[in-house]
């Protein structure tokens, strides 16, 4: 008979940290095209670009280094092509990103179809997977060893991406920039910022780091790639930027929090739980985090425009 103690054992942290990292990846590329007050719904389908790119490219060069550049590089070409379409075309950003995600539907089982013959899932043999950080002076101890080795380099990688993104962000003059056109775009052209380079830069950016989760997706979280493995993935960094209000470290929280509900749902699963149960898991807890994100700002809105008016009283009262 199952028991509490079975799915909240110690090993529900390694196991949280790696469900957390293709979504975290992706939360800092949301995060990103935010800041210019821009919202990237293309991550989902650049990470399937990326995860497909990435495990192919590392199989047929043997190197996983290639692999993970190759996914930047179809990420970074997509973030372009978006930022293009969007900023020169006018194109509307939802409807680009709808349209990339799509786009990668079908593209990859187009690909798996007519190059490999398969359809569904691509296993290829003695696949390129991302390496492992293993610690042998933990071996003696399973609690230490599970909580602290074997993990793929890229999930603290992801962890030390979002405070740097953070210090970038809030203590460089390129993060002011870049938060000065997401606030306020007529003061920040007055004071002499390039909108349009900023903005293109932020999707640019927001691509490369979804080709990035791709490529931990397909390389790293397992060794194999998917029809639509990225399963929604790319709309739980959406609400979990939208949960942290666009600031990393809290919506570094929000992608924990994901990641946590996955991991329990994967044992849930195994110890005989309905699998419609389970696979519903995630999508509730996107409803629920949006849901906490919207109220939260709703009432941040509100107490600003109390404040304003407050101050607006004040005013009047000492002229």
């Amino acid at each position: 008979m199952m028991q509490l103690s079975d799915v909240l054992s110690y090993t529900l942290v390694h196991a949280t940290l790696r469900s957390t990292a293709p979504i975290l990846l992706a939360t800092i590329a949301a995060v990103i095209s935010k800041q210019a007050n821009i919202i990237n719904m293309g991550i989902e389908g650049i990470m399937l670009f990326g995860a497909y790119t990435g495990y192919v490219v590392g199989y047929f060069t043997r190197s996983w280094v290639a692999g993970v550049l190759a996914s930047v590089a179809v990420g970074t070409l997509l973030g372009m092509l978006v930022g293009c379409a969007h900023l020169k075309f006018k194109a509307h950003i939802l409807v680009v990103g709808f349209a990339v995600n799509m786009l990668a539907l079908a593209m990859t089982r187009f690909m798996l179809q007519q190059i490999f013959g398969v359809s569904g899932a691509l296993v290829l043999p003695d696949p390129v997977s991302l390496p492992t950080i293993h610690i042998a002076a933990l071996e003696s101890s399973p609690v230490l060893s599970s909580l602290f080795s074997d993990y793929c380099f890229m999930e603290p990688i992801a962890i030390l991406l979002v405070i740097a993104l953070w210090l970038v962000l809030y203590k460089t003059s390129v993060g002011l920039h870049l938060r000065s056109v997401g606030l306020n775009e007529p003061s920040a052209m007055t004071a002499g910022i390039d909108i349009g380079r900023n903005k293109f830069m932020a999707i640019t950016l927001s691509g490369l780091f979804a080709g990035l989760a791709g490529a931990y997706l397909s390389m790293g979280y397992s060794t194999m790639f998917v029809e639509n493995m990225t399963n929604g993935r790319g709309y739980m960094a959406l609400a979990a930027m939208n949960f942290g209000s666009g600031n990393p470290l809290f919506a570094m929280g929000g992608a924990l929090i994901f990641g946590f509900m996955d991991s329990i749902g994967a044992r849930l699963q195994s110890f005989g739980f309905p699998s419609q149960f389970v696979l519903m898991i995630p999508y509730v807890t996107t409803v629920v985090v949006l849901t906490i994100a919207m109220v939260s700002a709703r009432r941040k809105e509100k107490a600003m425009i109390l404040k304003q008016y407050r101050d607006g009283e004040k005013t009047v009262q000492t002229s």
